[in-house]
């Protein structure tokens, strides 16, 4: 069985206005009446209608229609019956009553009675459907709510609405059986997926040589399967060597051929796994799981963004990382491009799916699906599949870059965790495509840190220190990535516009709440670094030189090691912790020595991201009562995962030991002058390091 599904992309005027013979299409007796209501149809026009407003050129898809010939012209509507009879409806209420096919109702005399007279409205007989009467009340109001009554508006809206929104029709071939068909239809439950639609035009291109198709398919199929390694997927020597640690091939020819018997699939196995089988997926070969950071429709975005880049034609900041595109990305590629581009297009496609899928498994961090982030260890994993010790590997044997490569990846995807607008991936994949001259495994993991490094102050100074990049609540333009990254298809991170505090202090303003993520995930970056290039590995004591000087420089007296040693990027930490409680501070008028007004604890100095649960129940706690809670060796240790927020509290335990001496009261262990001086001191420690970064 060809796994090529039969699909075609129409426009409404193509399935009900424009043909070469007139069509009747038939709703069987089996499918339900017609059931949308007023939620329904207002929805599905007020969608069409934004699609219209935000550009009117490009194509708005509604969905998938699957058919059966029966002969003579009738096509037997098996899924999407409610979405046609909903698009011939709402074709009506706009007034288009000439349309050269039908559609009609078999054994349903009153539903084909009302569909045929629906022109007549209100005047439609003594017997009516109900669903269909209403269904067509509910258009006509809602478009001339949502569209307004004007025949200007009106007609550039039905013209967008006949020329621009598409479906997808599968015809279904005359050779499968259709019970067969029905029982997978029941079972799956779903329409084709964007990236299914994806695959079918891109195989188009292919479908008329088999080797090619064979080795297209086989990729696909193998880079679907997320959360597992490449290797696993398609464990050939060919292209991964011997022990499957490495990636041998230059281009989609020379991925090996599939051979016939590999190909193999019934018109089941089809429907119910769209995407195919994986061979040799047994259970003993898959034991190597992991938590994807990205689903297969985004992934397919960030491939086909990096296929581009080295076009001159093409304009990055036009392009959007998110799977609501997905169809609308591939269709700007696919619009107008001979077969011969197409085909040229479809294999480099291919081939790059293939070696940025071996990427992501390889180099770039996953989340381990285990209990270990519960327990408190660290279940960020970034490690190479080598099949000859049937386990993974550490990217790099080099203790110390392998955990700052940890640390630098987790920390974006921490900072980024939606699966779409993954930015920092695609820079990834770009620099890991590119770096082609190293060979050596320890060198290349070194440059690889080099530049994780180097994105990672980049996205700081470039992005979060620049006013033009950030919105109004300092949170990165839709294209402020791409802006300060992107230069003519090329990354470049090696030029860093250094700032200072006075330029923080000036976005992050006393009295704002509005810091992002990322600024407090570098900030632990940086604190972990210092420690890392200052004491890790060494033998130091307590109260030795040293480390009385490491601990001064943040602010606080010694509380050990463990804290550094054990840190990683906990996915919890996201909610933002006033230290000084919001509900224990006055107006800034009332602020007084034991009064902290709204705008002295609204800082940079007064806030870490802790845990959503510990904010939640401990939001209104005095500074001492946090640290006593939190410290507590009952309490969850990811809830405090932050070494800016440990600083704190240490800083905060050391004046509770000082009533006498420093005239404190209690619930004043944390002051303001306590906040002033940890924001300096984390400001000087964040641009003091940049300098200092080395491997």
């Amino acid at each position: 069985m060809e796994k090529i599904l039969p699909l075609e992309e129409c426009s409404i005027r193509q399935i009900y206005l424009d043909c070469t013979e007139a069509k009747t299409y038939m709703i069987p007796i089996y499918q339900r009446n017609y059931a949308w209501g007023v939620d329904e149809i207002i929805a599905l026009i007020k969608d069409v209608y934004d699609s219209y407003c935000k550009d009117s050129a490009a194509a708005y898809y509604i969905g998938t229609l699957v058919t059966y010939k029966r002969g003579d012209a009738v096509y037997e509507v098996i899924d999407g019956q409610q979405r046609l009879t909903t698009i011939y409806i709402i074709m009506k209420a706009l007034g288009i009553k000439d349309t050269m096919n039908k559609l009609t109702f078999s054994a349903r005399k009153v539903s084909a009675s009302t569909i045929a007279n629906i022109d007549n409205y209100p005047n439609l007989g003594d017997e009516v459907d109900d669903g269909i009467r209403n269904g067509y009340a509910f258009a006509t109001k809602a478009i001339n709510d949502i569209i307004g009554e004007t025949d200007c508006e009106r007609e550039d809206f039905k013209e967008y609405f006949l020329n621009k929104v598409h479906i997808i029709h599968y015809h279904v071939p005359k050779d499968v059986d259709l019970n067969h068909y029905f029982e997978v239809m029941n079972s799956r439950g779903e329409q084709l997926e964007k990236h299914e639609i994806v695959r079918s035009k891109l195989s188009e291109y292919l479908k008329d040589n088999k080797t090619d198709m064979a080795k297209f398919s086989r990729v696909w199929e193998a880079c679907s399967k997320m959360n597992i390694y490449i290797q696993q997927a398609l464990p050939k020597s060919e292209i991964f060597g011997n022990n499957l640690d490495g990636f041998r091939i230059n281009d989609f020819y020379e991925i090996p051929k599939q051979e016939e018997s590999e190909n193999k699939a019934t018109i089941r196995e089809l429907l119910l796994n769209p995407i195919g089988m994986i061979e040799g997926d047994t259970d003993n070969e898959r034991q190597d799981k992991f938590q994807p950071i990205i689903d297969f429709p985004n992934f397919l975005l960030v491939v086909l963004k990096l296929t581009l880049m080295k076009s001159t034609e093409f304009k990055s900041l036009d392009f959007t990382l998110d799977d609501k595109e997905l169809l609308n990305e591939f269709n700007k590629v696919l619009k107008g491009i001979s077969k011969e581009d197409g085909t040229a297009f479809a294999k480099l496609f291919s081939f790059n799916l293939l070696k940025a899928k071996y990427y992501l498994d390889n180099f770039i961090a996953h989340h381990e699906l285990s209990d270990r982030e519960i327990s408190g260890d660290n279940p960020w994993k970034l490690q190479h599949y080598n099949q000859d010790t049937n386990k993974e590997k550490n990217l790099t044997e080099n203790q110390d870059v392998q955990k700052e490569l940890v640390h630098l990846l987790s920390m974006f995807e921490v900072t980024f965790t939606a699966r779409q607008r993954k930015n920092y991936l695609l820079y990834c994949l770009m620099y890991l495509f590119d770096d082609k001259e190293t060979v050596n495994k320890e060198i290349k993991a070194k440059k690889y840190l080099e530049f994780l490094q180097q994105l990672a102050q980049k996205y700081f100074y470039d992005v979060y220190l620049d006013k033009d990049s950030l919105t109004g609540r300092n949170q990165p333009k839709p294209n402020a990535f791409d802006e300060a990254l992107l230069a003519d298809g090329q990354l470049k991170v090696d030029y860093i516009s250094i700032k200072g505090s006075d330029e923080f202090n000036d976005i992050y303003k006393q009295g704002s709440s509005d810091i992002p993520l990322f600024v407090f995930n570098y900030t632990d970056y940086i604190l972990w670094k210092k420690y890392s290039d200052t004491l890790r590995g060494k033998e130091t004591k307590k109260d030795s030189i040293e480390r009385n000087e490491f601990f001064k420089e943040l602010g606080c007296s010694d509380f050990g090691l463990d804290t550094f040693n054990n840190f990683y990027f906990s996915r919890t930490r996201k909610s933002l912790e006033h230290y000084f409680p919001q509900a224990k501070a006055v107006k800034d008028e009332d602020a007084s020595e034991n009064f902290l007004g709204i705008s002295q604890i609204n800082c940079f100095g007064n806030f870490a991201m802790i845990g959503a649960n510990a904010n939640s129940s401990g939001s209104n706690w005095n500074p001492k009562t946090k640290l006593d809670h939190y410290t507590d060796s009952k309490s969850d240790p990811i809830s405090v995962a932050s070494l800016k927020f440990k600083i704190m509290m240490q800083t905060c335990k050391d004046n509770s030991m000082q009533y006498d001496e420093q005239k404190r009261t209690e619930g004043m262990e944390w002051n303001y002058e306590d906040i002033k001086k940890h924001q300096e001191k984390m400001l000087d420690i964040i641009f003091n390091t940049t300098e200092s970064f080395n491997i």
